[in-house]
């Protein structure tokens, strides 16, 4: 590797260039597609026994993994929180100068998005009922019957899902925008596999995270089509039937690949935004017309039932009870299906929370969405349990029967149902419509190698992936509807899950590291402040204070980037590749990569080992402070410092502009000096020594 560096005083002129598309990830875009692609077929070839081998498979899996899924998702859980409240908390999901991207509102409107579509409208009134008229082990139809059913179901979409998405999410932003590193999730791996994630392994775990991804968008947008198939039933007269459903998936996957194929990602925030305000639109609705004082009062008795209930759900595994499938049905669909969606989530979230700490991404991930949830739940949850236990027992079996008809039966109470009908399915058509479309990117990103993290899949891929999705969609609505798409998500998502494990690993390890990074600078000796005591960097105190109280503008702040501090790290760079260090020096974008006209400035030692040392510097502009109330004169209202940053991420806190040549060397060495400290006490570590 060798040195390079731009110091060019005019920027070179662009010349029109045909993007480069990312290339294809083979061994696991053919793995999961032919899997994909046989278990398609197969269902659509001999329904019968594609049921039956499922259901078989399914009980194997509830048998002999139920109690894993329930201790991986409660382990997850405890993980964020901890990572969120220990020192870990501060450390951002990208450089240290990096701010985010969206503002609060934006960025909960997408959080929202991101987790919860269609399905949420279909359980938020099945499975409330259905804890109600068949509960675990409550008695049926009682007062804790009632109180339980909505907890449970708040248990289901809670806070043990969102975990999963948080760490994956977590992972998946630390790795790709702090370390650098690809946006997948053979990243989160490396702590522990080192380069071995390039190769096969790698791939196997893409595979899993791909394969997962598949079932667990298929089953959403299975339970979305029967939703849109039944409100356009209700209010245009659709018939609803197995043909219609087929159609629905057909004008949807066309949409969704027109959309993804487009690269538009600016109208997932528009419809993200436009999905919040309509949804709460029409639960305002169902609160003001129905049993007010009733929904407010149940409202406050849900979460303080869900906190009382929540230690013992956590770890309930019923192993002293026969709950029959009710397990099955149930936490285990969902702690799967959760585990399967994490990779596609925790992708969407990664790109939308770039710059903010690990403590305000876990914070607003399982905060901001659940806040919905419960609102959603507890209105439409406690009117329909309202309703059967004013003496329509009825409306309670035929929901059990016909989850679907359940949620619009409800709307059927209120006034305006034609209206509200209406809005429910135009709020249920854009939840899959925007779920298709991501998840076609998502699934393309996955079966690719991505040269940055900004970069997504091949048009191709993603036709091929929302294609594909599709057709299995169809498959398991003829083989046997929505529980056939939650058993395949029962059994695809056990793989995946172990691959959650060694996330939370991988992390750990990367996080340590970074820690004691930070000791080794604390506790190395400043070896800088002997060397500039007695080298050619030694400056007097008058120069000092000049160099305090300049404040350079953009043009100045250019000239020392290019006439001192590239052609002296350059030197540097140079000097280091002589003695067989591999070094390089140039400007680089906000992803680390080199580019010719990148803001920030990069020295980088041994770029492809385990622990490179990189050393930043980043025009950064700020307001002129003033003296006593006065701004000094001659100076603008604002100026450039050139602040100094390492590995990527970590500020210094200090200005280098004006420094010297041999300042700036004295710093570097001394920089790189502890960077090799925090070898050694690496090296210490992993032979077990203090």
């Amino acid at each position: 590797m060798t040195a390079t560096a731009d110091i060019s005083s005019e920027p070179p002129k662009k010349k029109k260039e045909k993007p480069v598309l990312p290339p294809v990830n083979k061994p696991v875009f053919i793995a999961a597609a032919l899997g994909t692609l046989a278990i398609t077929v197969w269902a659509l070839i001999a329904p019968t026994n594609a049921e039956a081998v499922l259901g078989a498979v399914v009980g194997w899996t509830s048998d002999w993994f139920g109690w894993f899924y329930v201790l991986l998702v409660a382990v997850v859980l405890v993980f964020v929180i901890y990572l969120a409240a220990s020192k870990y908390g501060t450390i951002k999901l990208g450089p240290e100068h990096s701010k985010p991207e969206f503002g609060l509102m934006a960025w909960a409107s997408m959080l929202f998005a991101a987790g919860i579509s269609t399905d949420l409208m279909f359980f938020a009134v099945s499975e409330p009922v259905t804890q109600y008229l068949a509960p675990p082990s409550t008695e049926a139809e009682t007062v804790d019957a009632a109180r339980e059913a909505t907890a449970w179901t708040l248990f289901h979409y809670g806070l043990s899902g969102w975990g999963l998405y948080a760490l994956m999410g977590m992972a998946l932003a630390y790795f790709a925008y702090r370390m650098n590193m690809p946006l997948a999730i053979r990243s989160a791996l490396a702590p522990i596999f080192g380069k071995r994630v390039k190769g096969g392994l790698g791939d196997t775990v893409d595979f899993a995270a791909l394969l997962g991804t598949v079932f667990g968008v298929a089953t959403s947008l299975g339970i979305g089509v029967v939703m849109v198939n039944t409100g356009l039933s209700t209010v245009l007269g659709l018939p609803i039937s197995t043909g219609a459903q087929i159609g629905i998936v057909v004008i949807g996957v066309a949409v969704a690949t027109l959309s993804a194929v487009s690269g538009v990602d600016k109208g997932i925030k528009f419809l993200s935004l436009l999905n919040v305000f309509l949804a709460v639109a029409l639960s305002l609705w169902v609160l003001i017309a129905g049993n007010t004082q009733f929904l407010l009062n149940a409202f406050v008795l849900n979460i303080v039932d869900v906190v009382r209930l929540f230690p013992n759900m956590v770890g309930q595994t019923f192993a002293f009870e026969d709950t029959g499938t009710w397990m099955t049905d149930w936490t285990l669909f969902f702690w799967a299906w959760w585990i399967a969606f994490a990779s596609f989530v925790g992708l969407f979230l990664a790109r939308i929370s770039r710059g903010r700490t690990i403590r305000q991404f876990v914070l607003g991930t399982l905060t901001i969405p659940f806040l919905y949830i419960i609102m959603w739940i507890s209105i439409y949850g406690n009117s329909a349990l309202d309703l059967i236990r004013s003496g329509d027992k009825d409306f309670g079996e035929r929901t059990m029967l016909n989850p679907e008809g359940g949620f619009y039966e409800l709307l059927s109470n209120y006034p305006g149902f034609f209206v509200i009908a209406a809005l429910a399915t135009v709020t249920a058509l854009l939840f899959y419509v925007t779920t298709a479309d991501s998840a076609a990117l998502v699934m393309a990103n996955l079966s690719s190698r991505l040269p940055t993290p900004q970069d997504d899949g091949r048009p191709g891929l993603r036709i091929f992936w929302a294609v594909a999705t599709g057709a299995l969609t169809i498959a398991m609505l003829i083989v046997g509807g929505v529980g056939a798409l939650q058993n395949a998500t029962v059994i695809m998502g056990l793989p995946f899950a172990f691959v959650v494990i060694l996330v939370m690993i991988g992390l750990y390890k990367a996080l340590r590291v970074e820690a004691h990074r930070v000791e080794s600078v604390d506790t190395s000796l400043p070896a800088s402040l002997a060397r500039r005591s007695r080298g050619p960097g030694n400056e007097t105190w008058q120069r000092q204070l000049g160099r305090v109280l300049s404040f350079p503008n953009k043009s100045r702040a250019k000239a020392f980037s290019d006439d001192v501090l590239i052609p002296t790290l350059t030197e540097v760079a140079e000097e280091m590749e002589g003695r067989g260090i591999g070094s390089r020096c140039g400007r680089v974008d906000n992803e680390g990569v080199f580019v010719e006209d990148g803001e920030l400035i990069e020295f980088e030692v041994d770029g492809e080992g385990e622990f490179p040392f990189r050393y930043q510097v980043w025009p950064h502009k700020v307001s002129v402070p003033s003296f006593g109330g006065i701004v000094p004169r001659g100076t603008g209202q604002d100026y450039y410092r050139m602040e100094v940053y390492l590995d990527g991420g970590t500020g210094q806190g200090y200005d280098i502009m004006g420094y010297s040549k041999e300042q700036i060397i004295d710093d570097v060495l001394d920089k790189y000096e502890r960077h090799v400290e925090f070898l050694q006490l690496q090296e210490n570590i992993a032979h077990g020594e203090d």
